[in-house]
């Protein structure tokens, strides 16, 4: 079985919980073994939106997580991108790794969008999935499954 590993930061954007708890469902689909890498207040929100963990079942800490990563340990990664930390976590993740990778890239604001876009773009190979969004996950599911379907 492939393995999977979903980074979520700060979950500021109302987007990024059901967009991971979505992600981690299509995947599992797709015959992978998910795992979530979070901060505190990201697990606590996915712990309410997935109680009985059916979607959800390996959480970790992102911080955790990176002390203990090597290449190899997953077969995809994929990052939520809305904030400048959660760039720069993307990419630390993505140079470790060095696996298969998508950056799911969302803000309101078009020049931060743009900025966080530039960032995964000068400093991976990752596909990247970018889109203007916050509280409204369509826009970025309809692009993020059309990125799934060319893997």
């Amino acid at each position: 079985m492939k393995k999977a590993l979903i980074l979520l930061g700060c979950p500021e954007s109302p987007s990024q919980t059901p967009m991971a708890v979505y992600a981690a469902q299509k995947l599992a689909k797709m015959d992978y073994d998910v795992t979530v890498a979070s901060t505190p207040s990201a697990s606590k929100l996915l712990e309410v939106s997935d109680p009985d963990e059916c979607y959800i079942k390996n959480k970790v800490d992102i911080e955790s997580t990176l002390d203990a990563l090597n290449e190899g340990t997953y077969d995809l990664l994929i990052g939520f991108v809305h904030k400048d930390a959660a760039a720069s976590y993307f990419v630390t993740f993505y140079h470790i790794l060095q696996c298969e990778s998508i950056a799911l890239v969302f803000e309101k604001d078009f020049e931060l969008l743009q900025e966080f876009e530039n960032i995964v773009k000068e400093n991976t190979d990752a596909k990247i999935v970018a889109v203007r969004a916050f509280h409204n996950p369509t826009p970025l599911k309809v692009k993020f499954d059309r990125v799934l379907e060319s893997l």
